[in-house]
């Protein structure tokens, strides 16, 4: 196999920029931007120490993929031999390495050994001047058992640092900014603003590794880590990746990248082969317990644990470090792939069970989920709720954590606030509805198990609300191919429960149905003597689908959307499914087959775009605080609207401004800073992303309005 090709150097204009590929919720795969190229996140920065190499740096990166590793810049400053070495050859000669190399910078050692003997702008100044990609400014270590006043100093003395540390730095090396705070939400956030914020001559901070969580590995106090982590994330800036300072088992990845972590450093590959201790993705196993491998990896393949136990000493750690290595490389791919398909929450539910410690961080997240506290850590759940697309393609399995999973909850909120009953009913009449068809034991699709009881039930009373019961709780018929209840994985007898009034009425209030007769339906009794308005009520049915989907999805006020839909006609397929929607003529939008949601045609943007009486959204704005705010918008600057307008997607660094309820996944408009349209698509970002992400894409541009002009 031919050797793996040095990296290309980053443009100049690159240099220390994130750019989010993709994401899901609060976890994101990205690109972070060096001197000696670009890597991947989430990823692991394999601790090598200069003085034992377990494994050789050059072969981490050719054969185990490593693309960026950290070593310790107070060690090789220490040594006198290895200190000549790297000032004179450069600290990728060092450890012959051409990735990225991050340093540490003594923190870690105050903290094992009291004190170090280096200033903050003298270890800074070495790390630059050995040419470090990105070093690390010399911080105050905070431990857990610290009191708060002990903690408070070292926020405050590690933000006095800040400056210092950045104005040495210059502008060729990126630099960390950790952030301290011990266990406290308040430390842990402040310390966050004060290192997002601070600003040298040529820049910020590029990362922000999160310190002083060592000892609560150590001690697998994992609630207070995640607690910590939410915390830090609330006040960080969301255009530089986050770090874990020293979390490096990879049985803890899933969770901590759910929740924002980016990358990750340890030197666990190798400690733990020294003590014959094996790393896997659901724990940690010694050697002298196992007859047999119960995992596979390159490394072992053709051992069994008794010849690897008669290795000697050198032979054997090498191996046990090489497969702790593939393994931990492993995890983080198989977390990266689940972010691309949705599913890095439902890993995340997998791994907690490896550990009862890590089940009970789990269940103190999903209680977070639930009911989030207040201050940074609610903030934070509460932005991670938001920022998921609520749809999804494929299955949903069914387990019993499924009601936490976020993406679920944020299709829940949508559905609680943005739902209406209907204004008018299929046969024209007004007024309040006079009963609740409640659809049991009915399996999706459900336009063709139950859709002509659904329509009996409408021609027998046409003020019926129809709702159809499912395993996570009732929804509206007219949202019934919309993921996730359509696409619910398990037994057949899911759909079987019966659930007593009690429950019933508990979820219709949620709906603002509260006190109205119920009647239950199931498949099978329907009336054919009534099919001769089944016509006029499956017309109903379809208008009601596409208002209840604006709304939802898109926060369209049901009026507004009745606007649009007036006088509709539809095109379905050979299954009765609504593939395009036409109002007057005109394609306006089509329902996506995948989950439901929706996707608009340059009519339909333009017909939305016309509903919107604010002014278009500008950053630093005051925005009204409104369940039905239109769909939302990013205002792009002049230069890029000859690009967007042909169908150009929006670059991140171009915007004046987004509006706040923009969801990642779901449709929005491209706006100019006259409101006039420029293009639609489907977001990549949140608004907070659009005002921080310099590099990336924003969004996912459809069709542009100017295209052939």
């Amino acid at each position: 196999m031919d050797a793996r090709p040095d990296p290309e150097p980053c443009r100049d204009q690159d240099l220390g920029l994130f750019e989010v590929t993709k994401s899901d919720g609060a976890a994101r795969i990205g690109r972070f931007y060096t001197r000696h190229g670009s890597f991947t996140t989430p990823a692991l920065l394999p601790v090598v120490n200069p003085n034992i190499l377990t494994i050789e740096p050059m072969e981490m990166w050719e054969e185990f993929g490593i693309e960026a590793l950290i070593t310790n810049s107070y060690v090789i400053w220490k040594n006198e031999e290895l200190r000549e070495s790297a000032l004179e050859e450069g600290i990728h000669s060092l450890l012959n390495f051409p990735g990225a190399i991050v340093t540490d910078s003594g923190t870690f050692q105050s903290y094992v050994y009291g004190d170090v003997e280096v200033s903050p702008e003298e270890i800074v100044q070495f790390q630059r001047e050995m040419g470090v990609d990105i070093g690390t400014m010399l911080d105050v270590f905070g431990r857990p058992d610290m009191t708060r006043e002990q903690l408070e100093k070292a926020v405050d003395e590690t933000a006095e640092r800040a400056i210092p540390s950045l104005e040495m730095a210059g502008g060729t090396l990126l630099l960390n900014g950790p952030i301290q705070g011990g266990l406290h939400d308040d430390l842990r956030a402040q310390s966050a603003q004060i290192m997002g914020l601070a600003e040298g001559q040529d820049k910020g901070f590029a990362i922000h590794p999160i310190g002083g969580i060592v000892p609560l590995m150590e001690q697998q106090r994992y609630r207070e880590l995640f607690r910590i982590l939410l915390a830090s994330r609330a006040a960080l800036p969301p255009e530089r990746p986050v770090h874990l300072f020293g979390c490096g088992h990879p049985m803890l990845f899933p969770m901590a990248i759910a929740l924002g972590a980016d990358l990750f450093d340890s030197a666990a590959y190798a400690i733990f082969a020294r003590d014959d201790r094996i790393l896997t993705p659901e724990g940690t196993v010694k050697l002298e317990s196992l007859q047999e491998w119960t995992f596979t990896s390159k490394s072992l393949f053709g051992y069994t644990p008794d010849q690897v136990r008669s290795m000697d000493d050198k032979a054997r750690c090498r191996i046990l470090a090489q497969h702790n290595l593939e393994v931990t490389q492993a995890e983080l791919s198989r977390c990266r792939e689940a972010i691309r398909s949705g599913t890095i929450w439902e890993l995340a539910e997998q791994r907690s069970h490896c550990s009862p410690q890590l089940r009970d961080a789990f269940i103190w997240i999903q209680d977070q989920l639930s009911e989030p506290d207040e201050g940074p850590v609610g903030e934070s759940v509460l932005r991670l709720i938001s920022s998921c697309d609520p749809l999804r393609d494929g299955g949903e399995p069914i387990g019993d954590d499924i009601e936490y999973r976020p993406h679920i909850l944020h299709m829940h909120a949508l559905l609680a606030t943005r739902w209406r009953v209907p204004g008018s009913w299929w046969d024209s009449s007004t007024g309040n509805p006079k009963r609740v068809a409640l659809v049991e034991g009915a399996s999706p699709p459900w336009r063709h198990s139950i859709l002509q009881e659904v329509m009996a039930s409408l021609v027998e009373e046409p003020r019926t609300v129809v709702m159809i019961a499912t395993p996570l709780g009732v929804i509206p018929f007219s949202l019934e191919d919309v993921s996730p209840w359509c696409h619910l994985v398990g037994p057949d007898d899911m759909w079987i429960g019966e659930y007593d009034d009690e429950e019933i009425q508990a979820s219709l209030s949620e709906f603002g149905l509260s006190g109205i007769p119920v009647t239950r339906i199931s498949p099978g009794e329907a009336d054919e003597s009534k099919a001769d308005n089944f016509e006029s009520v499956q017309d109903w049915l379809d208008r009601c689908s596409i208002v209840d989907k604006l709304a939802v999805l898109c926060s369209v006020h049901p009026l507004e959307s009745c606007k649009i839909t007036k006088g509709i006609s539809v095109r379905r397929s050979r299954t009765k499914r609504v593939i395009n929607v036409l109002s007057d003529g005109e394609h306006v939008l089509s329902p996506r087959l995948t989950d439901g949601g929706i996707s608009l045609t340059l009519a339909g943007a333009r017909r939305l775009n016309e509903l919107h009486t604010s002014p278009p959204p500008k950053f630093g704005a005051d925005f009204p605080d409104e369940v039905f705010s239109g769909i939302p918008r990013i205002c792009i600057i002049d230069d890029a609207i000859p690009f967007v307008g042909k169908g150009r997607n929006v670059i991140h660094g171009y915007s004046l401004g987004a509006d706040p309820h923009l969801i990642p996944g779901q449709p929005c408009l491209v706006v100019d800073s006259n409101g006039s349209l420029v293009a639609h698509g489907t977001s990549l970002s949140t608004a907070l992303d659009v005002a921080f992400m310099r590099k990336g894409l924003a969004v996912k541009v459809r069709e542009g309005a100017m295209k052939g002009v």
